[in-house]
């Protein structure tokens, strides 16, 4: 009896990641127990980053641009309806990914981006790759983005780009090394423009990192396979310059409870990742559970960053995220973190969100909406 219920843990990875969430959640009561936790309002910061791939699992390039269509047609709608503590309506990352490029996709999303509805980022799907094939792609998909208005740019013009791997397998990380190839991923990711990667959480794949719900630097020899399972968490008081960020979204096991008493069920236990399905929409009990967490930057909690993330642009995503789906979950959002005394909610680009890390790491205090542009400014898109 116990050798299968260890074997079906094995296979969720639990035993990979499990250590770090008791670790990261040990250290976030002690800290309330020291008295340095946060008092007064406090601030979430939501971004919704987007796995956003018009040919998944389909190679009709005109059916990926009805998919892209109904996203210019209907995210403005739903948008509209909500707004956060800044007035600002919800901003959607697309993590585009290079190698499903037509400009067709791109100029929609170009249109969303000018109306303040999100920014443009890189995705990429790879595998059995080299450093130098890899270099070569990502030139070759942040040139024909760029041409768009996307990306960041520093100041000598060069793009630069937040990141999603595809498959999750960053770094070459999943056990049997597919999807990938490249041990010093990370490293070419930050030579090659990436200021920080929105990957994880991956669980239960077995390319989750062992560090669990932080914001944090990748540090040791960072050309190595895995790399991000070495880390240092981001503080107030130091701010690198020479690689990366990653910003984890929230993963937790939850004890989810019967609706009500007359069901008779038993209580169930889940595995909270945030990925946003139609099948495991964005609830008030799951926007809790990534608050709870309190992911952010270590000296200041009253910064809740909450990253989650989705394959937003397939029929059956892109209709509960455009539809019911999304308004729950904005409603959540904007119902209960938003009261102006307890909460106030700031709907962040990928972008947006790392600027903001950046600004408590060096001390910046008050209201993150200051800093949305502060190390990075807008793509020529979203230029405000």
């Amino acid at each position: 009896m116990l050798n299968p219920l260890l074997a079906r843990l094995r296979a969720k990875n639990l035993h990979q990641w499990l250590p770090g969430y008791a670790r990261t959640t040990t250290e976030r009561l002690a800290r309330r127990a020291r008295g340095h936790g946060a008092t007064g309002l406090r601030h979430v910061l939501f971004a919704f980053c987007d796995h956003y791939e018009p040919l998944w699992k389909n190679t009709d390039r005109e059916l990926g641009d009805a998919r892209v269509k109904m996203w210019e047609d209907d995210y403005p709608r739903l948008a509209s309806s909500f707004r956060d503590s800044d007035g600002l309506p919800p901003r959607h990352s697309f993590f585009f990914p290079g190698e499903e490029y037509d400009p067709r996709y791109l100029d929609r999303l170009t249109r969303l981006v000018r109306q303040g509805f999100g920014e443009v980022e890189l995705h990429l799907h790879h595998d059995n790759d080299t450093g130098p094939a890899l270099r070569e792609k990502i030139a070759d998909y942040l040139g024909k983005l760029a041409a768009h208005g996307h990306f960041t740019r520093d100041g000598t013009g060069r793009p630069r780009y937040a990141f999603i791997h595809g498959n999750w397998c960053l770094a070459n990380g999943r056990a049997d090394r597919r999807w990938c190839g490249v041990d010093e991923e990370i490293p070419l990711l930050f030579e090659t423009g990436c200021y920080a990667d929105f990957t994880f959480p991956a669980a239960p794949d077995s390319s989750q990192p062992r560090i669990v719900n932080q914001i944090y630097w990748p540090v040791g020899d960072l050309a190595r396979r895995r790399a991000y399972d070495g880390g240092e968490q981001a503080a107030v008081g130091k701010r690198y310059e020479d690689r990366m960020l990653l910003i984890e979204g929230p993963l937790a096991p939850v004890v989810e409870l019967p609706d009500s008493l007359a069901a008779l069920k038993p209580p169930r236990v889940r595995l909270e990742n945030a990925a946003v399905t139609a099948d495991d929409p964005g609830t008030l009990s799951r926007v809790r559970s990534w608050v709870r967490q309190e992911i952010g930057v270590a000296g200041r909690p009253e910064w809740v960053f909450v990253k989650v993330h989705t394959h937003g642009a397939s029929e059956k995503q892109g209709s509960s995220l455009l539809g019911d789906g999304g308004r729950q979950l904005h409603e959540a959002l904007t119902g209960h973190f938003n009261d102006g005394r307890n909460w106030a909610l700031h709907y962040v680009t990928a972008r947006e969100m790392f600027n903001i890390a950046c600004a408590a790491m060096d001390g910046r205090t008050g209201d993150p909406a200051s800093f949305r542009d502060y190390v990075l400014k807008p793509p020529p898109a979203a230029a405000r």
